[in-house]
């Protein structure tokens, strides 16, 4: 049930990605202003609100600009123009082994990861053994994350990021972690999570039937902006014509 506090603002954001022939031009482009480039509006003018225990799903064809606004929900890119607010601890399923450093085992990485969330070390101390368990990487914990497989690392990424207790739960449906066994089991634990009335889901995806079993509200891009804003039922009914 969702509440009156929002969590997610964006105000007028845009986000210009700069499109260069080659490596030796985007060099160049550091130095100087004069060097041409392409302009690339990945999100143009985009403005929405999600409050405290929603759930939302975002469509949109390739290139519209989903992923955009979920890197920078989550603080990995920066709108060029406008505001974003966004108030509670996010968790992401998107880019799982972010983060990470090579040289660290994976009790450490843990740790790492856990305190750039702004978790607190006892905080971190009480859920570290539900995040082990669920990884199900055995001793390889206390090896160096470089060893790992990148199965294992995905294994790790996954449990830390649904063990820390989110308050903004974003999942891409493009997630696909370990076996079949595996993968049961981290869709149960995402259904437990979103359970929670407190928890806000922002579900992007193009199975327009599985975002309808979680979310009630649709938003649907086009070419870098939101052209739908309302009922989950009307937002797949726009997405599944094609018609935008």
């Amino acid at each position: 049930m969702s509440s009156d506090k929002v969590v997610i603002r964006f105000s007028n954001v845009k986000k210009l990605y700069k499109l260069f022939p080659n490596d030796k031009r985007r060099l160049l482009s550091v130095f100087s202003k004069r060097v041409n480039y392409i302009a690339k509006w990945a999100v143009n003018d985009v403005s929405f609100e999600v409050k405290e225990g929603e759930s939302v799903a975002i469509f949109g064809v390739n290139g519209a600009g989903k992923s955009t606004v979920l890197k920078m929900i989550t603080g990995v890119a920066f709108p060029t123009e406008g505001w974003i607010d966004v108030h509670g601890r996010v968790s992401a399923l998107l880019e799982l082994t972010a983060g990470f450093d090579s040289e660290l085992t994976g009790r450490e990485n843990i740790y790492l990861k856990c305190q750039l969330m702004g978790m607190r070390d006892s905080e971190i101390k009480e859920t570290e053994k539900s995040i082990i368990d669920f990884a199900e990487i055995g001793d390889y914990i206390d090896q160096p994350t470089r060893t790992y497989s990148s199965g294992m690392l995905s294994r790790l990424g996954f449990a830390i990021n649904v063990n820390t207790e989110p308050e903004i739960f974003i999942v891409d449906e493009a997630l696909s972690t370990g076996d079949s066994r595996f993968q049961e089991k981290c869709m149960l634990r995402v259904q437990e999570i979103i359970a929670k009335d407190h928890v806000t889901l922002l579900f992007v995806t193009h199975a327009t039937g599985t975002a309808a079993k979680f979310c009630k509200r649709g938003l649907v891009m086009k070419e870098g902006r939101v052209i739908f804003d309302g009922p989950i039922s009307e937002a797949t009914e726009l997405y599944e014509g094609g018609a935008y």
